[in-house]
């Protein structure tokens, strides 16, 4: 498929015009094609896609406070990430049709990569880190509530009584495994203690939260990665647990070879 290079029209459906109109065009190069193009220094928009996620966080955490002033900072947190899910900001691209847009390798290209909602979701993100950095954190905030402010009208906080169950049932579903919760830190005094856990699926962190108790801080962080789980496409999940059984044959080659011989 031929990649659209009409980026006025882009701009019109972002409701933005680029004063710098590289930012958006790296914003929407994937590593599949910089890697194809090792000679081009404009390189691709994973460092975009990192900055986007935070002014995400950030304008999303906002609106959501000003929408529930009732909930507590975890419940919060919780909320914002069906927000900003993986699926959410997808459907978002795809409304905008940004896969037309993105540049991919050849591979990438041939296999659908225009349509996998990992690549929508981080391509959505960089371009609102380039608007950001093109037109200030004002902007950010005008583009990402022109896009989102429906979803996050519509958005229902939901009660934690059940993520745990809802998490291991989805893990085991879809990834053959089970989640493991890690208390990585211990914040304050006894009287007034918070509790960071993480939530671990096959070796990977998926998910962090705090809490005033271990089991309010697991709740949390199972909400979180059960909502990032369930918008993980099925060619993600094929590779993860490809990349997972990869690394446990490797890690079991590596201790046989290790052990004496008898």
């Amino acid at each position: 498929m031929s990649v659209r290079d009409d980026f006025d029209r882009l701009q019109e459906l972002l409701g933005y015009r680029f004063t710098d109109r590289g930012l958006l065009e790296t914003a929407l190069r994937h590593a599949s094609w910089a890697n194809e193009h090792v000679d081009d220094p404009a390189g691709d928009n994973e460092r975009l896609e990192f900055l986007g996620d935070a002014v995400l966080d950030l304008v999303v955490g906002h609106k959501l406070m000003s929408r529930f002033p009732q909930l507590r900072e975890g419940q919060l947190s919780v909320t914002r990430a069906q927000v900003v899910s993986e699926g959410g900001l997808a459907a978002i691209a795809g409304t905008l049709g940004l896969g037309e847009w993105i540049k991919l390798g050849k591979g990438e290209d041939r296999s659908g990569g225009r349509t996998k909602a990992s690549i929508l979701a981080d391509a959505f993100e960089a371009v609102v880190a380039a608007v950001y950095l093109d037109g200030g954190f004002a902007a950010a905030f005008e583009l990402v509530g022109r896009v989102l402010d429906e979803r996050i009208e519509k958005v229902e906080f939901k009660g934690f009584h059940d993520h745990k169950t809802r998490l291991q049932e989805a893990a085991q579903a879809k990834l053959k495994t089970t989640p493991t919760y890690d208390v990585v830190a211990e914040l304050g005094p006894d009287h007034d203690k918070r509790f960071i856990i993480e939530v671990v699926l096959m070796d990977r962190v998926w998910s962090r939260a705090i809490g005033r108790s271990k089991k309010e801080a697991e709740q949390l962080a199972a909400a979180e990665a059960a909502f990032r789980l369930a918008g993980v496409d099925g060619d993600e999940l094929e590779k993860l647990r490809a990349e997972y059984a990869a690394e446990q044959a490797a890690a079991a080659a590596a201790k046989a070879a290790e052990e004496p011989e008898t």
